[in-house]
């Protein structure tokens, strides 16, 4: 099988590594099937899409609305946005999770925003029609808690795009572009343990309240969130490996 590739955004070492594990285990990826390039490092070599399954973009500190962008910042949406082209263009499967859904809304000219922004805490998430009958979302309950936390959100989707999940208070929780490009705004390589340990890397990085930790992290633990969300990240991988 030709390995996944996963597209790290995050400044944070431990968020990298935990993002990476959390990705390869929830998609039953072994050693050697998931491999990394860390876009906030330094420009993104030539990609070859042919040299892999498919393409996952991840989390990071950035916020694709944001009015004053760094340099890195600017580089990094540069980069990625030449991917996201090469992928539509020859249908290498890509799975983009948080901030990938506003890097790849903002790319295909939809709109990103901070109406429906979201504290760290699990939400309800509401499959659509299409959201039921799309073989990525196999196996999924048509409704389900999984865990969240961003300043923006897709306020509008790209043209041709087709809303695959939504929310109570982010309308745009998953949709799909052409067959093989998908994006969440929910995390899916998220369980318990694993959102507080990103919890208490970004503690003060302005996603929730410092002061309110300990309560967002007990009711994070009475959430109900199952492994749902979790196969997301598998069926991806079982669709699309090759």
């Amino acid at each position: 099988m030709k390995p996944f590739l996963h597209l790290s955004i995050r400044d944070h070492d431990a968020a990298v590594a935990a993002e990476f594990d959390a990705i390869a285990s929830f998609a039953g990826l072994a050693v050697g099937e998931l491999v990394q390039l860390r876009v906030e490092q330094a420009p993104l070599p030539v990609i070859r899409p042919d040299d892999y399954s498919g393409l996952i973009i991840g989390g990071g500190q950035f916020n694709a609305s944001d009015e004053v962008k760094s340099e890195t910042q600017r580089r990094v949406e540069g980069d990625l946005g030449r991917i996201i082209d090469i992928a539509l263009a020859q249908s290498v499967p890509m799975l983009g999770l948080c901030y990938g859904v506003g890097i790849v809304t903002q790319h295909l000219g939809g709109l990103v925003d901070r109406t429906y922004g979201e504290t760290t805490s699990a939400v309800e998430v509401s499959l659509t029609e299409d959201g039921i009958a799309d073989p990525l979302f196999d196996g999924i309950p048509p409704v389900f808690m999984a865990f969240t936390g961003h300043k923006e959100a897709c306020s509008r989707t790209p043209n041709d795009s087709v809303l695959l999940a939504t929310g109570t208070a982010c309308p745009v929780q998953a949709y799909r572009v052409g067959d093989r490009a998908y994006v969440t705004q929910f995390h899916p390589e998220l369980d318990v343990d694993r959102l507080v340990e990103r919890m208490e890397i970004y503690r003060n990085a302005g996603y929730f309240d410092p002061n309110e930790f300990d309560v967002l992290v007990e009711q994070a633990r009475q959430a109900g969130v199952t492994d749902a969300p979790g196969k997301i990240l598998r069926n991806f991988v079982e669709i699309f490996a090759r």
